[in-house]
């Protein structure tokens, strides 16, 4: 369960997102990080050997809607200063999944014992970082009213190849009235840092999604009858992909259980 204090949810203060990763770094706060330090830049989190990095890298900057990198950090280091001075990736997430040859062997919250030299962590735009800039305008969030994650598919969008990876999009899904949509297409194509507009709307079979109401991450929301599902790329592609590619060894956040940075959501769009 969250547990949480006013400076965690104070907007654009600027212990807001330290108080955070503290809260995650002392076990105290749990589960979805959405709605959470409105102002502050979110992130995915894919750790993999260095010997994969480079292709990884180039992965990234091959599918940027799905993978934008927002932070690297050095070989064996759990710092990454451009996006928090104090920020440890090994602790400061509410949630981790550890990865052995594509399969999932544990989810924690904290991945101490599991760090490694040679590890180097990526940290990619997320869509959490955008619905700030929905809500204020006036622009209802299912998920984040009822405090769950938002759905996530695997879809047949397939990722351009580099290198060792390759595998299909994940998306994320807002269910939104039409005029809804239009505004928030425009509204996040200001974002390319953290996924940009919508890569499909409507019609999800088009894109190999079969049942709504089964997320292969997330939770489920439902879509009433004066609504369409809009989808957006989404930060657990990786997830995905190292499912596919089965790299020995790899860490990521657990779906929704991001990580709060100090950079304001304001460094990344595009007035």
């Amino acid at each position: 369960m969250n547990q949480i204090t006013p400076a965690t949810t104070a907007q654009g203060s600027a212990a807001a997102a330290q108080a955070i990763r503290l809260a995650c770094r002392n076990g105290s706060l749990t589960g979805t990080t959405s709605g959470l330090a409105p102002g502050f830049v979110q992130g995915n989190l894919a750790v993999l050997p260095a010997d994969l990095a480079a292709d990884f890298l180039r992965f990234c900057q091959a599918n940027p809607r799905p993978c934008p990198i927002i932070g690297v950090s050095d070989v064996g280091s759990p710092r990454v200063p451009v996006l928090g001075r104090d920020l440890d990736i090994r602790t400061d997430l509410p949630g981790y999944r550890v990865w052995k040859d594509g399969e999932l062997v544990a989810e924690t919250g904290n991945v101490s014992e599991w760090w490694r030299d040679d590890l180097v962590s990526f940290v990619i735009g997320c869509s959490l970082s955008f619905e700030e800039a929905l809500l204020d305008e006036g622009i209802p969030l299912r998920h984040v009213e009822r405090s769950i994650r938002v759905p996530m598919f695997r879809t047949s969008i397939p990722c351009s190849p580099a290198g060792r990876f390759s595998g299909p999009m994940v998306v994320s899904m807002r269910p939104l009235k039409p005029a809804q949509a239009i505004r928030a297409i425009q509204i996040t194509s200001r974002f390319p840092a953290v996924h940009g507009a919508p890569v499909h709307i409507g019609h999800p079979e088009q894109i190999g999604i079969r049942d709504l109401s089964k997320p292969d991450y997330g939770d489920p929301v439902e879509v009433l009858p004066d609504e369409i599902p809009v989808f957006w790329a989404c930060g657990v592609t990786p997830q995905s992909v190292i499912a596919e590619v089965k790299p020995s060894f790899a860490i990521t956040h657990a779906p929704g259980c991001m990580l709060v940075t100090d950079r304001r959501n304001t460094e990344f769009a595009i007035i």
